[in-house]
């Protein structure tokens, strides 16, 4: 359950827009960072109360860590393409929403596994799916305004 919540945690502050740049990120956070990312560059961080995460670009990708203050990497995500989701998710998005554009679909790995997220929008509504490799589950939905 608790890393549940801590996943739950990761995603929302994912595709929030309200996060807050942080100055005091703790030493073994950043140098946790420089040994597993050492040709990471342009990197952008913030944090919540939990959580410290930076964006940054490394061999032409965009990719975002999530650290806890003591240094462990508990999770990444990037951004990729409708083309690069397994056939079986390709298949059931275009059959189930076929009505909604994609606006954003990350890959998220944690704890040695991957999950997707894809945030579509239509007219009226965004939806944000989540998927553990098999199938899409409904993960948030709101109204647009």
């Amino acid at each position: 359950m608790k890393s549940f919540r801590f996943l739950s945690t990761l995603v929302a502050f994912f595709f929030s827009v309200t996060a807050f740049a942080g100055s005091g990120t703790p030493q073994q956070v950043l140098e946790a960072f420089r040994t597993t990312f050492a040709t990471a560059h342009d990197a952008n961080w913030q944090q919540t109360k939990d959580v410290y995460r930076v964006r940054f670009v490394m061999d032409g990708q965009h990719i975002t860590a999530f650290y806890q203050a003591d240094g462990t990497l508990a999770g990444l995500t990037r951004n990729i393409s409708t083309q690069q989701l397994p056939v079986v998710l390709q298949t059931a998005y275009k059959n189930e929403y076929r009505n909604y554009w994609v606006v954003e679909l990350v890959e998220f790995t944690a704890n040695n596994a991957v999950e997707y997220y894809m945030a579509l929008e239509n007219g009226e509504q965004r939806i944000v799916l989540q998927s553990n490799g098999i199938d899409w589950s409904l993960y948030q939905k709101s109204k647009k305004s």
